[in-house]
């Protein structure tokens, strides 16, 4: 069986630099993981990549072949991507044993993983391959500056978390750049009636029934948990590692090690 990261989340939230910091981590603690490049319009990389989407298809050769803008580009590249998943990924995912774990660095249109089914069929695809896959989305913490914000961060995340049906874990990213780390603090673990009550001193009383309904929403789907990351930390980044390990099972099917022991210990 094998594993993998489907690292998601808004342009600019830092997914490559997770791919990266992630990479340094387990190469400097002697854990092997793959990072595959599946951004069309990517140029340079601070991680080995390992398999890489332009080999397939690039942005640049899109927009100058069929004059298509960068987002029609970029949905273009992916729709291709779902065409060829039973040629060129099957190839590529051939040159990886069972038990290797795979971390794919995706682009940054949010619809793609909010309701266009691209990623969806690229999931099933690695499913059947028989890989246990996460999301993983990345939402920049100096975006949560204020209630609203949030609420909106989490329907996104909430958006992409019904729409790929996978098992979820939300990072709060770049934390290592927030100066008032008191403010982020108060949306790790809020309570709903904190948030409600924010909610409505914003909006106008006509938005009430709105708000409570937003609210119960986002309480039902446990999606007011976010976990923080400090890449400047390599605790920081062990702990999200271990929860994204614990969604997959990773490890859990590891054989028992068990000491052989001397005739000599045995005697003493």
């Amino acid at each position: 069986m094998g594993y993998a990261q489907l690292v998601i989340g808004p342009a600019g939230s830092g997914k490559s630099t997770y791919c990266s910091s992630l990479h340094q981590h387990c190469e400097a603690t002697g854990r092997a993981i793959r990072i595959v490049n599946l951004d069309p319009a990517a140029e340079n990389f601070d991680y080995p990549v390992a398999m890489d989407i332009r080999e397939l298809i690039s942005l640049d050769d899109v927009m100058e072949e069929l004059g298509l803008g960068p987002n029609g580009g970029l949905l273009y590249c992916m729709e291709h991507l779902e065409e060829n998943l039973d040629e060129w990924l099957s190839e590529e995912l051939e040159n990886y044993m069972e038990d290797d774990y795979l971390v794919f660095d995706c682009p940054g249109q949010i619809e793609l993983f909010s309701h266009v089914p691209v990623l969806k069929n690229f999931v099933e695809h690695l499913q059947r391959k028989n890989f246990n896959v996460c999301a993983v989305y990345l939402l920049d913490s100096q975006f949560i500056t204020d209630v609203t914000k949030f609420i909106s961060g989490c329907m996104a995340s909430l958006s992409a978390m019904v729409q790929l049906e996978l098992p979820h874990v939300n990072i709060l990213s770049k934390m290592d750049l927030v100066t008032r780390k008191r403010d982020i603090e108060d949306y790790l673990n809020p309570e709903p009636q904190t948030l409600l009550a924010e909610l409505n001193q914003r909006m106008g009383p006509q938005f009430q029934k709105l708000n409570k309904a937003l609210i119960e929403l986002v309480d039902q789907y446990s999606m007011v948990s976010f976990v923080p990351l400090d890449l400047r930390k390599e605790s920081s980044i062990q702990y999200v590692l271990s929860q994204i390990d614990n969604c997959i099972q990773f490890g859990e099917d590891a054989d028992v090690k068990i000491k052989d022991f001397d005739e000599d210990d045995d005697q003493d």
